[in-house]
């Protein structure tokens, strides 16, 4: 990563400060007391000890100092730990909204944009990369305020005691923010490619999980498992490169404070020894000023420490910033959100001229495409994979941008509320989800209203009553992390059961019944051909058995519907329809 695009990533980092502006403006103020409480309490304790060493008095008769010295203890160690509070809560702030962005881009991306990379990927963008701009927040930000005002105010403090210790200090504290700059920018960079390697393995070993038992069917275990071991081994060491500059950055940042406190510390000894005679304006050096410099000179250098210590999390955050960024500025071509209201009683149509369908980043997945989808028609779309049918459907369903003209019932569909929109319709997809903790609050999450016996009237249509009394727990029962403890076909009738609750005037059915064995396949397509009679229908099936009934197939191929006709038309014409259902019965 050059110095320009840290430099880049590092202002968006701070711009995003502002959405916990008022908690940062806090933990900076706090800072600066606590800067003034370090001043209070080494003058304190140099006075102390001025009064007992040269003035021999008596320690009995220095209470109020001591209780003095007391009390700065205390409130330093209040204003810390409130100042540390106040830096957190920032940061959980900030984190939060972050997140909330992100969110609301995947929201708007839609899932066939989501669908580009493994959720192993986006598990990482979501948790892992915002989690560690924490410290960025809760503490760098907050520390730069301080290592800028404490060593400041301690300079103000020895100036008019002793310059030549003010000088000494001043002369070697930019060595620490020098080095910091030139270790952060190798270290941001590691972490850069650190988070990479994390997102490539997160999404590996996703991938290969959910595929396990494919896996072992074709004896791909061990392979899998050796690619595996190796990204890990990889991401091993990625992340010991990032701790070996963290280490490096420590090592010297100590060695710099220990040279710089040494030097006041022999710049006194040898004044006291009067080897030495300039720095404290002629009126000869006091012990009070030996002691005020030598116990401020390590708070001089705290500040500063506590910056490298926390520069780490710079680089960290820098490293994390760079895909979330890149992601949260990924120009999208957003599907148009309108606000007419779509009329849930009232029958869909669908027209479309000239339709092209765009993925997010602008290319053209389908089209131009002309139809017309009449209201309680039930149209079959057929072709191969790749050939755009998906995209029609998730065009349909508001989730991908288009050209040309596409209307609903005589109204663009871009003028359409989307949410309104997506009331009037159902989708079956060939991958069910069942996100709820129950079978019954999956099937209930389109309509939580809905009553024991329309909940029963579904289950039935959908078949899920023939296997639910074997199931331990019946309609309470877990599904499990994506669907593990029902089939395929079970899981399947879950979701028909839920596309059937809810009240519907568009039907979309992708696939909904690849994977599934016989028996499965027999029971859903049966309940969603009793269900397509009551609305306009579309579904998409590679499936071409028994389709006798419906009202119409469209052939797509390359983008493009290339023929329109009734099963019996379409097979007798010898075209790509009748190729398609050659193939599909030598398949079987």
């Amino acid at each position: 990563m050059n110095k320009t695009r840290q430099q880049e990533l590092t202002r968006w980092l701070k711009k995003q400060s502002v959405i916990s502006r008022r908690w940062l403006t806090l933990s900076r103020l706090l800072g600066v007391v606590s800067g003034v409480l370090i001043v209070a309490q080494a003058w304190i304790l140099a006075t102390i000890l001025n009064h007992m060493i040269m003035e021999n008095i008596p320690r009995e008769a220095l209470l109020l100092p001591f209780a003095l010295l007391a009390l700065v203890f205390i409130l330093r160690s209040w204003v810390t730990w409130l100042r540390e509070r106040v830096g957190f809560h920032a940061g959980v702030h900030i984190r939060y909204e972050i997140r909330r962005q992100v969110l609301d881009k995947l929201q708007q991306a839609g899932p066939a944009w989501i669908q580009g990379k493994p959720a192993g990927s986006w598990a990482t963008l979501i948790l892992e990369q915002i989690d560690d701009m924490h410290d960025f927040y809760a503490r760098y930000l907050p520390q730069m305020a301080l290592a800028a005002s404490v060593p400041l105010l301690i300079v103000i403090t020895l100036f008019p005691i002793n310059w030549a210790a003010a000088l000494i200090l001043l002369a070697t504290a930019p060595l620490i923010p020098l080095f910091m700059a030139m270790v952060g920018m190798g270290a941001a960079d590691a972490n850069r490619r650190n988070f990479k390697a994390l997102a490539r393995l997160s999404g590996h070993f996703l991938d290969r999980l959910r595929g396990m038992e494919t896996l072992r069917v074709f004896g791909r275990g061990a392979a899998e498992t050796e690619n595996i071991r190796r990204a890990s081994q990889d991401f091993r060491s990625r992340t010991m490169e990032v701790l070996r500059l963290a280490f490096l950055s420590s090592g010297v940042l100590e060695f710099f404070t220990s040279l710089s406190i040494a030097l006041v510390a022999v710049y006194f000894g040898f004044s006291y020894l009067g080897e030495l005679n300039f720095g404290h304006y002629g009126t000869g050096v006091t012990l009070f000023a030996g002691f005020l410099a030598l116990i401020l000179a390590p708070e001089f250098f705290q500040p500063l420490r506590d910056l490298g210590t926390f520069y780490h999390a710079k680089a960290q955050a820098i490293g994390a910033a760079d895909s979330l960024k890149t992601f949260l500025e990924a120009p999208l071509a957003h599907p148009q959100r309108g606000d007419v209201e779509c009329d849930p009683n009232e029958p869909v149509s669908i027209t479309a001229e000239e339709l092209v369908i765009k993925s997010p980043d602008g290319s053209v997945l389908a089209g131009p495409l002309s139809f017309t989808l009449a209201a309680g028609q039930r149209v079959v779309l057929v072709g191969k994979s790749g050939s755009g049918k998906s995209s029609l459907i998730n065009a349909l369903s508001g989730f991908l941008p288009y050209e040309g003209s596409l209307r609903i019932n005589g109204v663009e569909l871009g003028d359409l509320n989307p949410d309104s929109w997506r009331r009037c319709l159902s989708w079956v997809g060939q991958n069910p989800q069942l996100p709820a903790a129950t079978l019954r609050q999956n099937i209930l999450l389109a309509r939580p209203d809905a009553s024991e016996a329309e909940l029963q009237a579904v289950l039935d249509k959908a078949w899920v009553s023939e296997f639910l009394p074997l199931l331990p727990q019946g309609l309470e029962t877990p599904p499990g992390d994506q669907g593990t403890r029902l089939s395929v076909g079970q899981a399947q009738r879950i979701a028909v059961a839920r596309a059937l609750l809810a009240p519907c005037q568009l039907l979309l059915l992708d696939e909904p019944a690849a994977s599934l064995d016989a028996h499965s396949e027999q029971r859903v397509m049966q309940a969603l051909n009793a269900a397509s009679q009551q609305q306009t229908t579309l579904m998409v099936t590679h499936q071409l058995e028994n389709l006798g009934d419906w009202s119409a197939i469209w052939v797509m191929d390359n983008g493009h519907i290339i023929e329109q006709g009734s099963f019996a038309e379409l097979a007798a014409a010898q075209g790509a329809f009748a190729r398609l259902l050659a193939h599909r019965q030598e398949e079987i």
